[in-house]
């Protein structure tokens, strides 16, 4: 038996066990089922990753079931495993995993763990369907599920009410996404008359320069079907103007942002783009969008992150803008450093997650960093994590010495190809790309600054001093004004270890693999060579301008938290218009509630109101069904159990029925 059967089913078989047995059977159970199938997929998955890496490993598509048949749509159920799938599984099973074992110890007071651990594990089964899918229908498949899986861990807690609305709306935008991405496929079918992804990328070249009638006008055929496709990448990868959900996913519990916003669910749509590099290859307006609005993500998402206070808010816009970084590397044809992007934030990204999860759980699920301060001394491990997890997001490293944490070599990368790239959108993105790094420094520093720095603040937050049992033996140091600060337990500590690995060295090693190997990626990927020469021959101040912009953001972080605390406040007394702008996330929730959401409620009024009672009731249940009940009123007068009532109404029924035959 291959072992991608096991990887990809065992977690599907974990969560239907747990899901099954939930409460009959103590929670440990759930966990000990879910957790172990994630690290039997790990455990497997690594070999063939690293069977790719060294050249042993032969891409292969394993059957699994026949699936559909009619008339010239054939396809089957099949795992496609390649380079790039390899990717991936690595990837998915290993931060799930942790995020699994992170769990014992974040949900330990939680009574409905078997649920959640079900939920996990079955969102990992609909991400590794998605990425080993050999078919359109297949990926779209995984595509959905992951959606579904999402809506349940969102909103997890549904009694709370903001759990509820973010799991709608992430539901809901996901939608719009996914209609483009539906419509894409169909349109893909039309032209290839077939859903494999091979015989679909074998015959994309042959389309380029191919044009098609759509809504009346003629235009680029490969150009349409990826904008399409391209849209559903925008919607599952939070993109410009269908990102909204992203933030609000944060009401889930801390585990289900680091699976969500790390290695799984938003990099969906960045793989998707990869998956069909040779489609969008021979589409240049559509590589063009993807470039500018992967672009003005980066920017967008980092320019808000610098002015939030919610620690899981400020990391969740660190993902949008780091996902921006991945699309636009994909938009000017470096789809190898896109990828190795995605690699190495799974990494940094999780651990800051989970790491902002083991603060909340020593401040009491407090999550404003404006009562935080001074926890390095009281949570050291955590610290340190968080500090591994930011220099690596925040790209330290040295060109010249060739030493960098994960995020100077991938994001480093895909700044240079932008350059290197020499087109306008290209230009466009570098420079973006750049002053993202600025941005990027300046709130990762002011997360540390505010969190692990500083004054002890939390004193002032009633929501943890009225939230504790402060008996002598919990309130630890009277200092703290009645509570203490504990660390995480060991169970949530191992994962942040293990990804503090990761976010060191994961660049370190993969780098030459991921950049500039072309037999590494085979043909699972477009490859293109000559980018990635140029990207290593940009001038030195290319390669080190985002050094430099790192450093200036921490220098900034470092006066106005640090060394003077008056500034932030002062800062946004005196932008205003401009800070409130930030803060309130360009107004893009407004927006959409006035375009959108308002017209859509009045809309179903009037279908109420004017349809449903003015017409519906009007002429049913007040109209027609009116008449029947009053008609049966009088026939029930009839009904008086007397023999010759009968026989009256008998012979005058007769006498009727005479009558009409002869006259």
């Amino acid at each position: 038996m291959h072992p991608i059967l096991l990887i990809v089913f065992l977690p599907l078989l974990a969560a239907i066990v747990a899901g099954l047995v939930n409460k009959s059977a103590p929670s440990i159970f759930a966990k000990s089922i879910t957790t172990g199938a994630l690290f039997v997929s790990a455990a497997l998955s690594w070999p063939i990753f690293l069977g790719f890496v060294g050249g042993t490993y032969e891409p292969t598509v394993v059957p699994v079931l026949k699936w559909v048949q009619s008339g010239t749509l054939t396809f089957d159920w099949a795992l496609r495993v390649d380079t790039l799938t390899a990717v991936m599984l690595v990837v998915i099973n290993t931060v799930s995993a942790l995020v699994h074992l992170y769990s014992w110890g974040y949900m330990e007071e939680d009574p409905d763990q078997p649920r959640f651990f079900a939920y996990l594990s079955l969102f990992t089964f609909a991400m590794l369907m998605l990425v080993t899918a050999d078919n359109l229908v297949q990926m779209f498949f995984g595509w959905e599920g992951v959606g579904l899986a999402s809506y349940l861990l969102i909103g997890f807690w549904f009694k709370k009410p903001s759990a509820n609305a973010a799991a709608i709306k992430a539901f809901v935008v996901n939608r719009v996404g996914d209609l483009g991405f539906m419509l894409g496929i169909f349109g893909t079918y039309l032209v290839f008359d077939t859903v494999s992804i091979s015989e679909i990328l074998a015959a994309a070249p042959g389309m380029s320069g191919a044009s098609i009638g759509f809504l009346g006008y003629t235009v680029y055929t490969m150009d349409v079907l990826c904008i399409l496709l391209f849209i559903g990448a925008m919607g599952k990868s939070a993109q410009l103007g269908l990102h909204t959900w992203l933030p609000d996913a944060m009401e889930g519990p801390t585990p289900v942002s680091a699976l969500i916003h790390a290695a799984t669910m938003v990099t969906a749509g960045v793989f998707m783009v990869v998956r069909l590099s040779p489609m969008f290859e021979t589409a240049p307006i559509a590589l063009g969008l993807v470039t500018f609005v992967g672009a003005a993500t980066c920017i967008f998402a980092a320019t808000v992150g610098t002015t939030q206070w919610d620690i899981k808010r400020v990391i969740a816009y660190s993902t949008c803008s780091q996902l921006g970084y991945m699309f636009f590397a994909a938009g000017v044809g470096a789809y190898g450093a896109a990828m190795f992007h995605l690699f190495t934030h799974a990494f940094f990204k999780a651990l800051l997650f989970l790491g902002a999860g083991s603060v909340i759980h020593a401040m009491h699920h407090e999550q404003d960093m404006r009562y935080y301060g001074n926890l390095r001394k009281h949570i050291p491990l955590t610290f340190w994590a968080m500090m591994m997890g930011t220099l690596a997001i925040t790209g330290v490293g040295v060109y010249h010495l060739g030493v960098g944490f994960a995020g100077f070599w991938s994001k480093d990368a895909i700044i240079e190809v932008a350059f290197a790239r020499g087109t306008e959108l290209g230009n466009f993105a570098f420079w973006m790309g750049v002053f993202a790094a600025l941005l990027t420094s300046f709130y990762s520093w002011r997360l540390m600054f505010l969190t692990f720095w500083g004054k002890p603040r939390w004193i002032e937050s009633e929501h943890i001093q009225h939230s504790v049992h402060k008996t002598p033996e919990e309130a630890g140091e009277d200092t703290t004004g009645g509570y203490h600060p504990h660390e995480s337990p060991i169970s949530m500590l191992v994962p942040l270890g293990v990804l503090s690995i990761g976010a060191v060295l994961a660049g370190q090693i993969f780098a030459p693999t991921f950049l500039d190997d072309a037999a590494f990626w085979g043909s699972s990927i477009f490859y293109n060579e000559p980018l990635i020469h140029a990207m290593h021959a940009v001038p030195y101040w290319v390669k080190y301008s985002a050094l430099v912009v790192m450093l200036i953001g921490l220098l900034v972080a470092w006066l106005a938290y640090i060394k003077d605390t008056s500034i932030p406040g002062k800062t946004a007394e005196q932008l205003g218009p401009i800070y409130r702008f930030l803060y309130n996330k360009w107004y893009f929730d407004e927006l959409y509630h006035y375009l959108f959401v308002v017209p859509a409620f009045w809309l179903g009024r009037q279908f109420w109101k004017l349809g449903d009672v003015g017409t519906i009731d009007r002429f049913g249940p007040n109209g027609v069904a009116w008449v029947v009940e009053k008609g049966a009123v009088g026939a029930r007068k009839f009904q008086t159990g007397y023999l010759y009532s009968y026989a009256l109404v008998m012979l005058l029924g007769l006498v009727a029925a005479i009558t009409w035959v002869l006259f």
